[in-house]
């Protein structure tokens, strides 16, 4: 009995998860959307900008948000909603990661854009932080390729840093939201105090909505990365012998492991 009880609580726990990511994700998507779109004043660069130093200025939030962060989280819990084979998850989660490094890249190439210089927005604990995260993704995903492409070479090696691979993992995705929220703060800082944007306004409101709506989706995805799977569960049976409890005449117990399909001392 305590077997389908565990089983229905993963269940209900992995729904509230996934109810939890796709509500936060779409929230954070539109909410970008309305940021950048609506509110395109808030972007200006300068008192005189370019229409191309406008159009940068924009794009940097969406693909930041959307095109990096969003996308790496559904790559981060692609194993656990793709069905498939173990290779195609593999490949899936390698290529929806490198989709998330382009837009990322992509959205830091804007910023070096602009007439006040190269290295203008480079100064502030946000750019920092950007930098490194985007940084440690590479060498993540560059990691995962070679893994992906070189099994039997580096087998020993894959599992001596999986577990490395799968914290430093979750690491630059925890620090990508953060960066993302000194971001959101930093630009909301300055509007209010250069007085073009009021602390109780629409755009105030979206700002801060965004933010949670980021803090909420990270928790939910590094919540699903590291809760229990059902699989693993169904991947041990126990297997009942003389006792009901599941061990032989001299108390040893056992389980049966699927995978190696042999008896193992409990």
């Amino acid at each position: 009995m305590a077997m389908p009880r565990l089983s229905l609580s993963l269940s209900v726990a992995s729904l509230v998860l996934f109810l939890g990511r796709l509500i936060s994700g779409s929230m954070a998507a539109i909410l970008v959307l309305i940021w950048a779109l609506h509110f395109q004043t808030s972007f200006l660069p300068s008192q005189q900008p370019a229409a191309h130093d406008l159009i940068f200025a924009v794009l940097h939030p969406l693909f930041m948000v959307i095109g990096f962060i969003l996308i790496s989280g559904e790559a981060i819990l692609v194993q656990r909603w793709l069905p498939g084979s173990k290779n195609l998850k593999k490949s899936m989660h390698l290529s929806l990661q490198g989709v998330a490094l382009g837009c990322g890249i992509f959205g830091i190439w804007t910023k070096f854009h602009g007439q006040d210089g190269i290295m203008a927005n480079f100064y502030t604990l946000h750019s920092w932080m950007g930098l490194i995260s985007i940084s440690l993704f590479a060498a993540q995903w560059l990691f995962g390729f070679i893994n992906f492409w070189h099994k039997r070479e580096v087998r020993t090696t894959r599992r001596t840093l999986l577990p490395w691979h799968v914290f430093l993992g979750l690491y630059t995705y925890g620090l990508a939201v953060v960066t993302a929220e000194t971001g959101l703060l930093e630009k909301l800082t300055i509007l209010q105090v250069r007085g073009d944007v009021l602390k109780r306004c629409p755009e105030s409101a979206v700002v801060n909505g965004l933010g949670l709506c980021l803090a909420l989706l990270s928790s939910t995805v590094i919540l699903a990365a590291v809760s229990p799977r059902r699989r693993g569960l169904k991947r041990r049976k126990i297997l009942h012998l003389d006792n009901d409890d599941g061990s032989d005449d001299n108390g040893n117990g056992y389980f049966r492991d699927k995978s190696a399909q042999f008896l193992h001392p409990a």
